[in-house]
């Protein structure tokens, strides 16, 4: 029986042992976490280009929030969430908005010096690393078949299901009801998901291969 390569659809998901990784919301739930998401990057970019958080009459406007009490609400949520705090006055302060760092130059064995520091940017590890904030998640990796693609244990990975996927991607999979992170190939109407470890074989769907996303970066945290 050939194979059927389909998108990914579903709202609930579970990796295997490769990857932890759980989905299970409802419809509702889905679009809520979105209009949550969405107010969160309208703050952190007000705040990045401002310099400042915005009050909450700035947020209300941001938000399309009208009333007070919305607004309150909305950011009980976010401190409860520790995306934003309160100083002793009671003025947002950012928690885990993601902030620009400092590009020092290029580096090959040492330190940018001096010369290169004053040319320094800023940039945002968001802008770097997400393409499509709509449609990427993250996955942590807990298996070692990606080892020589330098994907590690331990490791988190990008994934943007908004891309279509190209033969030599890595993917994220669903493989007759099991998932997994490979490289996908496609020869004509054959698609293989291929380990980057050599103790691992190939996997040929028999019945279905859904693809969630295509990884497009990896976040290693050494400390």
């Amino acid at each position: 029986m050939r194979a059927r390569l389909t998108g990914f659809s579903p709202l609930s998901f579970a990796l295997d042992s490769e990857l932890s990784f759980t989905y299970n919301v409802s419809m509702a739930d889905e679009q809520k976490d979105e209009k949550l998401r969405s107010r969160i990057r309208d703050i952190s970019f007000f705040y990045h280009t401002k310099g400042r958080m915005p009050s909450f009459s700035e947020i209300g406007e941001l938000t399309g929030l009208q009333s007070k009490n919305a607004v309150s609400k909305l950011v009980d949520k976010l401190d409860s969430l520790k995306v934003v705090g309160k100083d002793a006055k009671g003025r947002l302060i950012p928690r885990s908005i993601a902030s620009p760092v400092r590009i020092l130059g290029s580096v090959e064995a040492g330190f940018p010096s001096p010369a290169e520091e004053e040319l320094a940017d800023t940039l945002s590890l968001d802008d770097f690393l997400i393409e499509n904030p709509d449609a990427t998640f993250l996955l942590k990796v807990s298996g070692d078949s990606m080892s020589e693609a330098g994907i590690l244990p331990g490791d988190m990975v990008i994934v943007d299901k908004g891309q279509t996927p190209k033969s030599g991607d890595i993917v994220i999979a669903e493989v007759d009801g099991q998932w997994t992170m490979k490289y996908l190939r496609k020869r004509g109407e054959s698609v293989t998901l291929i380990p980057a470890n050599p103790k691992y074989k190939p996997i040929k769907p028999k019945n279905e291969l859904k693809i969630a996303g295509v990884v497009t970066a990896v976040v290693r945290k050494y400390k």
